[in-house]
């Protein structure tokens, strides 16, 4: 039966015509409201069997890479750790370089930031990673702000900022130069060290000399398989996007809109057009750059059942604490009286009122606040249902031919070139998409049915970095 189901695929792929395929990821579970920490699918998110297992999932899926995220520091609300968060994030670098030695195709992610991290180390790290996968390694490129409270993790006598600070430290930002500047030289220097040395083997001495970063020596790590990992940039800021159509090879992309139930993808194909139409000014062509928004999914043998399996992934991930800290960050006060099964404060937001720190403070909380009183009092909710409400939605939802239509849709429309999923559990997360919508894919042509190359960028279809020496 295996063998003639293998036959069928195969004749439906030679009737179809040649077309560009969807390239996937997974992004495994980080910080955030994203990732369901409690329920009954949900296991160790520091074992290094469930990155075993999600890598080993995404394999098998035929995935282009898995990527994981970095936190430099746990989240705290009022001076305690956070327990609605992870509580232990292993390095990403070190876990990949494990994950190398039990996988053969699948690429390798690391998120890195770029304000505590220095150039020679942290090119030194990737291109070994890069070796010890045989050129399967990436980096997301994170420019973190160079907030107080991370800070503490690295210096001595960092102080802590409340919200009514913030707005001084963005302006310095802008005059001192902003995190992303930091992050373009960065890598910008990175790729200087990867290029000393020859394709043939032999090291030359490097020397740059830029507004943040003075260094000069010898690289003591051969060129890489791949010439230089692949360099993967997050977000969707005028900045971010600038900063993808210069210098990354994936766009991380955000999300705008919510593609899944508006409809046809206008947003994302003007997300697309924006940033690829950017690349000329640097000589660079629209297939050199892929981009691929972060997704979620929920599924379901029915559309109904799906819609059910969306709304208690909502309900686990927005847990009564869970809801209040949210109103708190709005609100920026105590509001561990309230009922988070009761109605919305009766007063006020203070614009001025603190954040837990690490947390970007709300732009306009009155305006949040309003919005946020509107929906429940349209609805009758709760606290807890408005937080559930306005605060996420699953990208994808309904059953395994329904994702697969939709994602197709958004390929083949040119709203991205493909997608990272953020699955909802850990380990297990992604089993069912590989198992249920993957093979949709294939047999829709969509899809690649078997990996063409070794390295990362034979899968994702870019070329070699010309060698700059």
């Amino acid at each position: 039966m295996t063998d003639l189901r293998a036959r069928q695929r195969e004749q439906r792929q030679r009737k179809q015509p040649q077309r560009n395929q969807m390239h996937l990821a997974v992004h495994a579970p980080g910080a955030g409201s994203t990732t369901v920490w409690a329920g009954p699918r949900s296991g160790s998110h520091i074992d290094f069997s469930s990155f075993r297992h999600l890598a080993a999932t995404a394999e098998r899926g035929l995935f282009d890479f898995l990527l994981l995220a970095e936190g430099l520091r746990l989240p705290e609300h009022k001076g305690r750790i956070h327990d609605l968060d992870a509580v232990g994030r292993p390095e990403p670098i070190t876990l990949l370089s494990a994950l190398a030695a039990v996988t053969e195709r699948i690429g390798l992610a690391a998120t890195a930031d770029t304000t505590f991290h220095e150039p020679y180390e942290l090119a030194r790290r990737l291109a070994s990673l890069d070796h010890l996968s045989d050129g399967r390694a990436a980096w997301n490129v994170a420019a973190s702000p160079s907030d107080a409270f991370t800070a503490e993790n690295f210096r001595p006598g960092a102080a802590r900022l409340d919200r009514s600070e913030f707005p001084r430290v963005l302006d310095s930002a802008r005059t001192e130069g902003t995190p992303l500047t930091r992050a373009a030289e960065f890598v910008a220097t990175a790729r200087e060290l990867w290029d000393s040395w020859t394709p043939g083997g032999v090291p030359r001495p490097f020397a740059h000399h830029g507004r943040h970063f003075s260094v000069s020596g010898t690289f003591d790590v051969a060129r890489s398989p791949q010439g230089h990992p692949v360099v993967i940039q997050a977000g969707d800021s005028e900045e971010e996007r600038e900063s993808a159509a210069s210098a990354a090879d994936v766009f991380f992309a955000g999300q705008p809109g919510q593609p899944g139930q508006s409809g046809p993808p206008e947003a994302w194909h003007a997300l697309s057009t924006d940033v690829k139409r950017r690349l000329a000014a640097y000589g660079r062509r629209p297939e050199d750059l892929k981009i691929m928004p972060g997704v979620t999914f929920a599924l379901g043998d029915t559309d109904a059942e799906a819609q059910e399996n969306a709304a208690e992934i909502r309900k686990q991930q927005v847990s009564p604490q869970g809801a209040l800290f949210a109103l708190e960050q709005v609100w920026g006060r105590d509001l561990s009286g309230y009922d988070p099964d009761g109605p919305l404060p009766g007063i006020d937001p203070d614009p001025a009122g603190e954040v837990a720190p690490g947390r970007a403070p709300v732009a306009d909380p009155l305006a949040v606040a309003a919005r946020w009183r509107a929906v429940a009092e349209a609805k009758g909710l709760s606290i807890r249902q408005t937080v559930i409400e306005t605060t996420g939605r699953q990208t994808f939802i309904g059953t395994p031919a329904s994702v697969a239509a939709q994602m197709d849709d958004f390929v083949t429309a040119g709203a991205a070139d493909g997608f990272a999923l953020l699955p909802h559990h850990t380990p297990g997360g992604l089993d069912d998409f590989v198992d249920r919508v993957v093979p949709l894919l294939q047999e829709r042509g969509a899809f690649r049915t078997e990996y063409a190359g070794a390295t990362l960028r034979e899968h994702l279809g870019l070329p070699l970095p010309v060698w700059k020496g």
